[in-house]
């Protein structure tokens, strides 16, 4: 009898430690599944980026950078996971990415064949905190070089040519690409107290821009530049919201809306003046987000344009879901709403200048 009560217990001890080492196996399995569909869904958008970028369905598309950072906790970067570097690196790693520069007169031309490949490799959150090290490691986690390095030149205090950020990303033997932010301040939404469009169509900072354009024709170096990034967006303070927005009144033409016209003039008038002071070198981009927020009659990129006689590119931010919860779209189906508009705008080369994902629950 006492021998069989013990191994009544032991068998029924060896059933809940089975049992109990089965559910615990289980719960492992699962979570690995759910961290695996987690992760796959940013390299899978990744994929599918890559996939139609080379379909030729957006043939005026001949460049494109990643957003590598990850600022606000949102995983932007491409070794989020292993699995969506992977998808990065497979997918860059086709021939139709080119690594080198196609320039003439100072310019850059589109590509003769391909699409270039260039990134904005984590400068830090004030989006300026240039070095070597920062594009090296880029390269080296993607394993394919970048033609250009995207960074911001924040006006804050004062406008002044980046000399040291362009030093620095040219003697890495890349092009500089240089964000013109006329903001005082980092915060998103609402008019900037400082620099407002109509201040720069008066004149009001003539003098610093003067020498911003005498600074950058003194590089002797090929610039790539934009002014009002993702302009068509009300979080960034040169949008047409801020400054006049749907009125037609108080500016210019009365048959345009004065927020837009406002950019648009500012605008050229910040090339007007690099063009008098000898800035030749510089490639002028337009760069607008995918979706117009608000979304106004008065806020479409084409209003915004400052003509064809101005600007060298096009250029388009598209992002899948910035953070969970954010409506998912696949790459191709934000580039079929915008490219239309881009290309009844110009015939002129389509960059792809902001494109990233979060990693998604």
């Amino acid at each position: 009898m006492r021998a069989d009560g013990f191994n009544w217990k032991k068998e029924q001890y060896m059933k809940i430690f089975l049992t109990t080492l089965l559910i615990g196996i289980i719960g492992i399995f699962f979570s690995c599944e759910k961290q695996a569909v987690t992760e796959s869904k940013k390299a899978k958008w990744i994929e599918n980026a890559f996939l139609s970028l080379e379909s030729n369905n957006y043939p005026s598309v001949k460049a494109i950078s990643w957003w590598n950072e990850d600022f606000d906790n949102s995983y932007l970067k491409v070794n989020s996971s292993s699995e969506s570097l992977a998808a990065y690196k497979n997918g860059v790693n086709s021939a139709t990415f080119v690594t080198g520069a196609n320039i003439s007169a100072n310019k850059l031309l589109a590509p003769i064949l391909g699409i270039y490949h260039a990134a904005y490799p984590d400068f830090g959150g004030t989006e300026d905190v240039v070095t070597a090290e920062r594009m090296s490691n880029f390269e080296t986690l993607v394993n394919k070089n970048i033609v250009w390095a995207y960074f911001s030149n924040n006006w804050y205090d004062a406008i002044q040519f980046p000399s040291a950020e362009v030093s620095t990303i040219n003697s890495a033997g890349k092009m500089p690409f240089i964000r013109i932010m006329p903001r005082s301040n980092f915060d998103e939404g609402g008019p900037d107290p400082t620099y407002t469009m109509q201040k720069i169509i008066d004149g009001d900072f003539d003098v610093a821009l003067k020498q911003w354009a005498i600074d950058a024709s003194n590089t002797n170096i090929p610039l790539l530049v934009e002014f009002g990034t993702e302009v068509n967006g009300n979080w960034f303070p040169w949008n047409g919201q801020y400054n006049g927005a749907g009125e037609t009144s108080g500016y210019g033409d009365p048959n345009l809306f004065d927020g837009v016209e406002r950019f648009r003039d500012a605008y050229r008038h910040i090339i007007d003046m690099c063009n008098a002071n000898g800035a030749s070198n510089i490639t002028w981009f337009f760069h607008v987000d995918a979706y117009s927020e608000p979304n106004e009659t008065w806020n479409t990129i084409d209003l915004y344009y400052p003509g064809d006689n101005y600007i060298d590119w096009l250029g388009v931010s598209v992002y899948g879901p910035q953070k969970n919860g954010e409506d998912y779209q696949e790459f191709a189906d934000i580039m079929n709403d915008i490219y239309p508009a881009l290309s009844n705008l110009s015939d002129k080369p389509i960059a792809v200048l902001e494109f990233a994902i979060t990693e998604l629950e």
